[in-house]
């Protein structure tokens, strides 16, 4: 028995962040990719609006969410995570490489001292080709590093979803500069994803309408090969030298330090502390 994947997306246009729920029709099981947890920088609060939309959306098709999965470790929105498997059920899961992020951001924030850097706040870690199932669905993970040390790839039938590796054809692709990124391994990355057959449907995670175009996040393996304004026509060695020049004149996402913290504990916040209220700490001079 065999059946085709469907995907809708909701767009999140304060973060241009793209969340997907993959189904299998067959049996009603899914799974959500990158969440939203929306964030006011200026208050420091929190409203589940976004995650609210996606779980109307399974509420009444009648879906059984099996996962909840992150593609990386995202620094420009929090993920609901915690918030949709508390109201939907699925495992939270990420890649094995979590932890390098984790013992990176736990010096950075000095987190508390029982905070562990094992990835042991997810319900599973994906090693590199790990095929796990969405119903009837088969899905296989690739781990495509670069962007940060502990990105992987979602490949569900003809379809794959590439986290921040890739972005639409005339907006490139990932920065490298945060701590454990790397041109090189994400030039790599993206030519594995670029390996998969010239149809595959590419989702990205994010879009940012470039020169005010309509937002668009889907797009095909062929289309980036031979449009990618980043990648085409340029070598490794080009690539990685291009890269390194962009991302030196790139400002921090707006949003990195209280994603960062709050994204390796798998969506959870800091412990609170004695008065019961719950804390964001804002490194100086140090990202």
């Amino acid at each position: 028995m065999s059946s085709s994947a469907i995907v809708k997306s909701f767009f999140d246009p304060d973060t241009f962040t793209v969340t997907y729920v993959v189904c299998d029709p067959l049996t009603g099981s899914c799974a959500i990719i990158d969440s939203v947890l929306d964030y006011d920088a200026s208050s420091g609060r929190t409203s589940s609006k976004s995650a609210d939309k996606v779980i109307s959306f399974i509420q009444e098709n009648t879906l059984i969410c099996e996962w909840i999965l992150e593609t990386h470790v995202h620094a420009d929105h929090l993920t609901a995570a915690p918030y949709l498997k508390e109201r939907l059920g699925g495992k939270i899961a990420i890649g094995d490489h979590i932890a390098e992020v984790q013992k990176t951001f736990c010096s950075v924030f000095n987190a508390e001292k029982n905070f562990k850097t094992d990835g042991s706040q997810f319900d599973h870690l994906f090693s590199d080709e790990e095929v796990f199932k969405i119903g009837h669905l088969s899905a296989k993970v690739i781990h495509t590093p670069g962007h940060t040390p502990a990105c992987i790839s979602y490949i569900i039938d003809s379809n794959c979803f590439v986290g921040d590796t890739l972005f639409m054809p005339d907006y490139g692709t990932a920065r490298c500069d945060f701590p454990g990124g790397d041109a090189g391994m994400l030039f790599d990355s993206m030519m594995r994803i670029l390996s998969l057959p010239n149809d595959t449907i590419l989702y990205m995670c994010h879009d940012y309408g470039p020169d005010g175009r309509e937002f668009k996040w889907i797009s095909t393996v062929k289309e980036q090969k031979e449009q990618n304004i980043h990648l085409t026509g340029k070598s490794r060695d080009e690539y990685i030298e291009a890269r390194t020049k962009r991302d030196k004149e790139l400002k921090m996402p707006k949003l990195i330090l209280p994603s960062v913290q709050v994204n390796m504990r798998s969506g959870n916040f800091p412990p609170a502390e004695e008065n019961g209220i719950t804390y964001l700490k804002i490194p100086i001079n140090r990202i």
